[in-house]
């Protein structure tokens, strides 16, 4: 035993000596370099430290763990182990120090960036690619599938090989059909979307271009902008038109002042976001601690950029960005001109991460659960089918297996065919992804299929009033002046107190500096030599923008905004107050948004300028659209950020009602529970609305039962469109928000969004229609089959039921390019209707075909004329009464599209041939027998196929009829439908008042305290 155990150590120990020596030698080959580097005489001395201090990597725990690896079985040799290096996580993955700084006036050569790019990858967040064999093999997959797969199975094991090729067949062309049909409507929705990439601009080799930000690499220098998204976590550098700002970063960098408050890299990323959160809670202490963040300041230099973080931290302020500090990845750059540097990737920015952790959350949707509910009942039911036919062919002393067709697996096979719609998933997928190519073509993305289904159901639409209910284009009426003001200088203040990046103007300030045109004297006062000391842009806390500039040596403090905003900051005589009140609320009743204006003159106070009155016209197809929205069961509530007054005066131009709240009433308006969702469920509209409040609107609607949709174009629209059940992107929208929503519009008015509705509804008719339409298919076939087994130990041959499954999908996979109506309320799947329906199709289906197999029975052979075969003959009659039945379940309120009359055209057909010439015609005695002689070869008379076409028309005629009737019944097309504005009055009142609680705690020699899980207003206002 211990020289067996010896032998064995040293078998072990020959094995570990050549990792180690691998291991040694990697250490060594990697200490060489560094030795190499130090003696390299063509360096200085300096410059050779540095380079040793760069490459030189000790070997440590995380050699061992890159180098050593795990050993892993190969998949071709089971009894060989090899040691794979582990892969380093994206996150983990180090770079050269010089790669994360680069000469701005230079950049970055085109060979440079492609061997980054090489180690890097592409700058995008992408979700994780789809191997196309693998998304062809999903096709395979499911329940509904399995069945199939075990039925070639079955067939194989029978050596039926007809059947077992057939069925092949069946599962190749779903799966071909289903995976071309998406491939190419994702095409068309990945071209829309590459118009909407974002954009960056960037200096290489010396000169300043314009890409896609997918293809930066670090070290690029990014000119960042005002209005312009960040396209990549990147460092500060200096400022755009400072000459001597890159010598002035080296030189503060050597001098280590961003070490301890910069995040540099890939891991510092968390860093930088607490620091922002930091930065809000600082803004609350002592003078003593804002001293010393001057001081930092001060080491900084000036504040270079300000970004809208709002997105990372919450915070709605901008935040200021110093020389040395990062900006954050789709963040939006809301001041300033500044050189950057790239420092990570999407993919490892803390945007990037974050979304990471959130790409393997894959829930199944509805659209998922409603197929899955469908394929396991009509499995259950083949299942009972086949119980019921192995105990009918026991009492026959039906054999389990043999060659005859009268086996009980010969049965099992035939069930498992017609009783699973293997076509089923397939062509709703289908249905849907031609759906989104179409609205794609109509400038809508379709970020997610089963938003179609979504879209379809929506019974409320949450709209925002700029650019969706009107038109975006702004203009100025004539302003109020303030007494002893010139207008000149009311308009020349208001210009001062606007941005002038030409680029990308806000559309107020855009129309501000347009009005120039008007007043020539304006013009000449801005000529005098103005500059711009320090801009402040809009404040959703203030409500302002202010603008500090000189002219002439003096300074001037420029302000406009909300009227009261403004009318805060002035001390204005009593009489000049209320004229301006006035003129506020007379503007307001007229639709027009005001800009209030002041100016501070160094050493004096506030002066009231006047007001700016701005109107922005409903758009021209708005009102009609709204009242056709009303016509399709659906509500449109307008919110707005606007005075509650302009967005009653915009409801009634447009007739949507002037049940308009201000918002405050959702939060602090003393409703709760019930009274709350009945106001909100209710109303028209909503004015001086913000972010938090769509949030709230949409979560009180769903909690009432409503399908909600919600608009959105800004950063912090992107929560409510996510809550939404589903969110739109308006045209214009922020990167944010497209990512949160599920359909992208590129189209501005809410006329887009109303027809692709009507588009949505259409796909889920279609949807609708051949789910009706297959479910009954199945039972129409299962209830003939076994009933026949049973009754006249008589069925269809496999060979022929296997070509019915067949013609059945051929003829249905144009059913996505069908013509469809949309109905005039939001749709839902209705379950219980579709079964009811189904089942009622599916017995008059099989009693038709009984009646055709009756009548053999009598004397003159019934329907048949002169000769032909009893299988061939309930073949095409199966098979002719089974495609038609696609024309009564898609409805006739449009004409079936070319493509499906085509498609069951040739089917049908083909049927026909089957029968006139026997192919795979068998014969089957039965018990009783009938009187019916067959011809060998099971060839049909062309009489007796023109009888049966006759008689099949006549039968879809009658289930036509019924079909009509059925629809016709209140009760039953509202069976299934789902209670909307729906609300547990108690439990809404509970809740509410569970949110008001407050715990009083007592302690000995200490004034009580109070806990609060929600603070009320008055106790909000006394914390202030």
């Amino acid at each position: 035993m211990a020289s067996t155990s010896g032998s064995q150590r040293n078998k072990d120990e020959e094995q570990a000596k050549p990792d180690d020596k691998r291991r040694m030698s990697r250490a060594s080959r990697r200490m060489s370099r560094a030795t190499n580097i130090a003696n390299d005489e063509t360096l200085d001395e300096y410059e050779r430290i540095v380079r040793y201090a760069s490459t030189y990597r000790e070997p440590g725990k995380d050699d061992e763990e890159a180098e050593e690896g795990e050993l892993r079985r190969l998949w071709y040799a089971p009894w060989k182990k090899r040691r794979v290096q582990k892969r380093q996580r994206e996150g983990q993955q180090r770079f050269p120090d010089e790669w994360l700084l680069t000469d701005i006036k230079q950049g970055l050569s085109e060979q440079e960036v492609y061997n980054r790019r090489r180690r890097t990858g592409w700058n995008e967040l992408t979700s994780e690619k789809e191997n196309p064999i693998a998304k062809f093999l999903s096709y395979f997959q499911g329940p509904i599938l399995y069945v199939m797969e075990l039925a070639v199975l079955l067939s194989a094991g029978l050596e039926d090989w007809v059947d077992f090729g057939v069925i092949i067949g069946i599962l190749l062309l779903n799966a071909s059909v289903g995976w071309y049909q998406e491939k190419q409507a994702a095409d068309i929705v990945a071209s829309l979307k590459a118009d909407i990439a974002l954009k960056a601009t960037v200096v290489r080799e010396g000169r300043e271009h314009d890409i896609l930000a997918r293809e930066l690499v670090l070290g690029d220098v990014v000119v960042i902008s005002e209005g312009s998204v960040v396209p990549a976590d990147s460092k500060v550098i200096c400022a755009y038109d400072d000459p001597h700002g890159f010598e002035e970063y080296k030189k503060m960098e050597e001098e280590g002042l961003f070490t301890d408050s910069d995040s540099e890299g890939n891991d510092d990323d968390n860093k930088g976001i607490e620091r922002e959160e930091d930065k809000e809670k600082e803004t609350q202490e002592s003078d003593e601690d804002k001293d010393e963040e001057d001081k930092h300041g001060k080491k900084r230099g000036y504040p270079i950029l300000a970004c809208d973080h709002s997105t990372i931290t919450g915070e709605s302020l901008a935040v200021d960005r110093y020389m040395g500090e990062i900006i954050y990845y789709t963040t939006v750059c809301k001041r300033g001109k500044a050189y950057t540097v790239v420092q990570t990737p999407a993919k490892t920015s803390f945007v990037g991460r974050t979304a990471s952790m959130v790409a393997g959350a894959k829930a199944a949707g509805h659209f998922e659960h409603v197929m899955n509910n469908i394929g396991t009942n009509l499995l259950v039911l083949v299942m009972a089918w086949i119980l019921v036919t192995w105990i009918g062919g026991f009492y026959r002393h039906l054999p389990i297996a043999s060659r005859s067709e009268k086996s009980l697996l010969h049965y099992t096979l035939a069930l498992l065919i017609v009783g699973v719609p293997v076509g089923l998933p397939v062509v709703t997928t289908t249905t849907m992804a031609v759906g989104a190519a179409y609205l794609a073509k109509k400038r809508a993305i379709v970020q997610k299929l089963t938003a179609i289904e979504s879209l379809a159901g929506v019974d409320i639409l949450c709209s925002d009033k700029t650019g969706t209910l009107t038109a975006n284009k702004l203009s100025i009426r004539n302003p109020y002046v303030a007494q002893g003001v010139d207008v000149n200088w009311l308009f020349t203040v208001a210009i001062l107190a606007s941005s002038h990046n030409v680029q990308s103007l806000d559309p107020i300030d855009k129309v501000i500096l347009l009005s120039l045109r008007n007043y020539p004297k304006a013009r000449e006062i801005l000529r005098r030599g103005w500059k711009t000391e320090r801009f402040i842009p809009f404040d959703p806390v203030s409500k302002r923008i202010v603008a500090v500039c000189t002219c002439g040596g003096v300074k001037y403090t420029c302000a406009k905004g909300a009227p009261k905003a403004i009318l805060t900051l002035t001390k204005s005589a009593p009489k000049t107050t209320e004229a301006y009140k006035q003129k506020t609320q007379e503007f307001a009743r007229r639709g027009f948004r005001s800009l209030g204006v002041a100016v501070q003159k160094e050493g004096e106070d506030w002066t009231l300028l006047g007001l700016l009155p701005m109107f922005d016209p409903p758009r021209e197809d708005t009102a009609q659209t709204i009242a056709e929205a009303k016509e399709l069961g659906i509500s449109v509530k307008m919110l707005t950020g606007d005075a509650i007054a302009i967005a009653k005066e915009t409801c009634k131009m447009l007739a949507l009602g002037t049940k308009v709240y201000n918002s405050e009433k959702l939060v602090h308006g003393g409703l709760s529970g019930a009274m709350a969702h009945d106001l909100v469920e209710n109303a028209d509209g909503f004015a001086e609305v913000f972010p938090e409040h769509k949030y709230r609107v949409v979560e009180m609607l769903q909690q009432r039962g409503h399908l909600t949709a919600m608009t959105g174009d800004g950063v912090n629209d992107a929560p409510s469109l996510k809550k939404a059940d589903c969110g739109i992107a308006v045209e214009g929208a922020s990167e944010a928000a497209r990512s949160a929503a599920d359909i992208v519009f590129l189209a501005p008015g809410l006329s887009t969004i109303i027809d692709s509705i009507k588009v949505a509804r259409e796909i889920f008719h279609r949807m609708k229609a051949y789910i009706q339409y297959r479910i009954a298919l199945c039972l129409h076939l299962e209830i003939y089959l076994v009933t026949s087994s049973i009754i006249l130990n008589e069925g269809i041959g496999t060979d022929l039921v296997v070509f019915l499954a067949l013609f059945a999908d051929l003829a249905t996979v144009a059913v996505a390019y069908d013509n469809a109506a949309y109905e005039t309320r939001p749709v839902e799947w209705q379950l219980p209707k579709i079964w009811f329906i189904s089942i009622v199709l599916g017995i008059l289906l099989a009693l038709g075909t009984w009646v055709v197999r009756g009548s053999m029975f009598l004397p003159s052979g019934g329907i048949v004329q002169n000769f032909g075969s009893v299988q061939e003959v309930l073949f095409l009659e199966v098979a002719l009464t089974e495609n038609w039945l696609i024309f009564v379940t898609r409805g006739a309120e449009t004409w079936p599209s070319i493509p499906l009359v085509g498609a069951i055209t040739g089917v049908d057909i083909l049927a026909t041939i089957f029968s006139l010439f026997g192919w795979f015609s068998q014969e089957m005695k039965t018990d009783p027998s009938d009187h019916f002689s067959e011809r060998p070869n099971g060839w049909t008379n062309i009489v007796t196929v023109v009888r049966i076409w006759a008689y099949s028309l006549g039968v879809t005629i009658v289930i036509a009829l019924v079909y009509f009737i059925l629809n016709k019944f209140q009760w039953l097309n509202n069976l299934g439908r789902a209670t909307r504005s729906k609300g547990d009055i108690q439990i809404e009142n509970l809740l509410s008042h569970l949110a008001r609680i407050t715990l009083e705690h007592e302690k000995e020699g200490e004034p009580k305290g109070r806990f609060y899980l929600l603070a009320n207003k008055e106790d909000e206002e006394a914390t202030e």
